[in-house]
């Protein structure tokens, strides 16, 4: 069964941007892109890399650390040296908060 985690208020996060979230056990990288919202895990799966303080370039996050590239839709691999895919979270808003489910 999954539980709803209420992460941060949408105006919290400018469009192009993103955001650390630190909340019930997890760290986690909020966007907001093109008017919508995506949930990953905010620590890169090649290095300690945080991809909420990577570069944003559309719909595609670059680490900090070691500069590979995640889709921020779909958590997939856009470019190495990651080989490793990063976990996303099914996320809503309601009532102007994000939302995130969790396992």
């Amino acid at each position: 069964m999954s539980t709803r985690v209420e992460l941060c208020k949408a105006d919290d996060i400018a469009e192009g941007t993103a955001i650390r979230v630190e909340t019930a056990g997890l760290i986690l990288a909020v966007f907001h892109i093109e008017g919508a919202f995506y949930v990953t895990d905010d620590t890169c799966t090649h290095g300690p890399g945080s991809l909420s303080e990577g570069f944003i370039d559309g719909d595609v996050v670059e680490c900090n650390f070691h500069n590979g590239q995640f889709d921020i839709k779909t958590g997939e691999i856009v470019s190495p040296p990651c080989m490793i895919p990063v976990k996303i979270y099914p996320t809503t808003v309601d009532g102007g908060a994000v939302f995130i489910e969790v396992d």
